[in-house]
């Protein structure tokens, strides 16, 4: 098994030990290119697990322990699905002789896991471990990719197995329509005036940046991220509008509500928690879907055409047909669009008036170009945006899923795909102490990211979506429940690093910014930053 992994360039592995996975485990310590992540909790293994694939672009493998192990795990995983993550998560169990006696930990690890993986299987003959682990990979690594699951029980790991080890075969799906479909599809979009692209996670995943911009540009058409956690476009760039959120329908329809033509590419429409049950676009409006993923293409509303194929070759061609389809007219009206968005962004200066504006402009400042950074600051989100504007491909994640606590792991993450860049999370205080123990794992394994607690002391997210709930129902506005106050009994974040191993330090007054970003950037160890986001407002 472990051969078999490291066959296909997989050399580690994040999880929490077990019993029944102990001979399996044990094994281990003879292979010293294959390296174990240890954490402390299966929630935090996987979140690791889900950086690590989100910055390889490869398949990640995450360790669980049986049915409770699973459990922990399960709100994670359902992160990693809804983000398209490539986790082969592997679960131990007592083993096949002991199906019948429904013992201390039993369960049915596959029905567990189905509702958050694409696939999901047990071995029952060792003979075919290896095959089903290539089939595991290979579906984790097939667009839409996600995680996968297999169970192991502890008698098939024990088995002796003469199965060749061969690296797994994954599909190239580089695909491109049929001439006269790419043809239709540019006469759809060519007239528009209010065109509007709507792009996710399918671009990065293709590679398809340069192309997304090359389209956008001779259209002139605004470009909102939906189901996205990367910098499909930069975020300087004039057309982009930003993100269109995951809350409420109303939103997403605001901002297609006056396009006459909407291209789709790499997303489904929409994700919101709370999204319009009818269609947001007008009812004239040229759509045309292009996605890897079928399931996707119409399921929610209607298409005018909707294209099964790789974004990145089929956005080059539908380019290359616009050259070809603009009139002059249609060229100059584009240009002017731009020059008219890129004259809003120039009016609008990003303000430094708040404690965390003065720390992230000081960060902004002073961090290299290709710094990393992983967003899970929810309410903050929009001042690390605003600072560390998004620009290179593979080096911005936002949370995506729903699961609390993934900016800490996934950080770690991050930072063992790529030991030589900077890497930076940013999350909530709520949200960190789902996984605040992930700061352990960065320690024992000499993982020197730094990150930064928003610490607001609340739920802020709440109390924002309660008030819009008051709004819709004609309540008055009253105090915040209590259940959403975090600052009583008072956390102390640095304190806590420090048990960890952590080096850390809080900043509460504008004075110590300038430390603060210096000891970040300068401390070759874990380094956590606690920073007051409380309404404080800069001397």
């Amino acid at each position: 098994m472990i051969e078999q992994f490291l066959a296909d360039g997989i050399t580690h592995m994040f999880g929490n030990p077990g019993t029944v996975e102990q001979g399996f485990l044990d094994a281990l310590e003879q292979f010293p290119d294959f390296h174990y992540i240890l954490t402390l909790q299966e929630t935090v293994a996987a979140g690791i697990a889900d950086g690590y694939a989100r910055a390889t672009g490869g398949p990640a493998v995450l360790q669980l322990h049986s049915g409770v192990g699973l459990g922990n795990g399960i709100g994670m995983m359902y992160q990693s699905k809804r983000g398209h993550a490539p986790l082969v998560v592997v679960a131990g169990e007592s083993g096949i002789a002991y199906d019948s006696m429904d013992a201390q930990m039993a369960a049915d690890l596959v029905a567990m896991a189905k509702p958050v993986t694409k696939w999901a299987t047990r071995v029952v003959d060792h003979r075919s471990l290896l095959r089903v682990l290539r089939r595991a990979i290979k579906i984790a690594m097939t667009p839409p990719r996600g995680p996968v699951f297999v169970a192991l029980p502890m008698d098939v790991l024990d088995a002796l197995n003469d199965e060749p080890v061969l690296p797994t075969v994954i599909p190239d799906t580089r695909t491109l329509p049929a001439p006269d479909l790419v043809a239709r599809a540019a006469a759809l979009l060519a007239p528009a005036q209010r065109p509007v692209i709507l792009v996710g996670d399918g671009v990065s995943v293709a590679g398809a940046e340069p192309e997304l911009a090359r389209v956008a540009e001779k259209l002139g058409a605004d470009v909102w991220f939906v189901d996205s956690s990367e910098a499909h476009l930069p975020a300087a760039h004039p057309l982009t509008r930003g993100a269109i959120g995951h809350m409420f329908g109303p939103v997403s329809r605001a901002a297609v509500a006056d396009a006459d033509a909407v291209l789709i590419v790499g997303t489904y429409v929409f994700p919101e928690v709370f999204p319009d049950l009818e269609t947001p676009f007008r009812r004239d409006a040229a759509i045309v879907h292009v996605d890897l993923d079928a399931y996707e293409i119409a399921k929610n509303h209607p298409v005018t055409l909707g294209l099964v194929a790789d974004p990145k070759p089929t956005l080059d061609a539908i380019a290359t047909t616009l050259d070809r389809l603009r009139t002059p007219n249609q060229n100059a009206a584009a240009a002017a669009r731009i020059e008219a968005r890129r004259a809003e962004k120039a009016a609008a200066q990003p303000s430094e008036d708040t404690l965390i504006d003065a720390f992230l402009a000081e960060l902004a400042r002073r961090a290299p170009k290709d710094l990393m950074v992983f967003d899970e600051a929810l309410t903050a989100s929009d001042y690390v945006v605003k600072h560390l504007q998004p620009s290179l491909p593979g080096h911005y994640f936002l949370t995506r899923g729903g699961s609390l606590g993934v900016g800490i792991p996934g950080a770690v993450g991050m930072k063992i795909a790529h030991p030589d860049k900077t890497v930076v999370s940013f999350s909530g205080d709520g949200g960190s102490l789902y996984t605040y123990q992930a700061l352990w794992t960065a320690v024992r394994h000499n993982v020197p990211a730094a990150f930064v607690v928003c610490n607001n002391h609340r739920y802020e997210l709440l109390n924002k979506n309660i008030a819009q709930y008051w709004n819709e129902r004609h309540i008055s506005a009253h105090p915040y429940p209590t259940s959403f106050d975090l600052s009583h009994p008072e956390v102390d974040f640095v304190g806590l690093a420090h048990s960890f191993g952590a080096e850390g330090m809080r900043v509460d007054k504008p004075d110590q910014v300038a430390e603060a970003v210096d000891r970040l950037l300068t401390t070759n160890r874990p380094f956590l930053i606690d920073l007051l986001t409380d309404d404080t407002v800069r001397d």
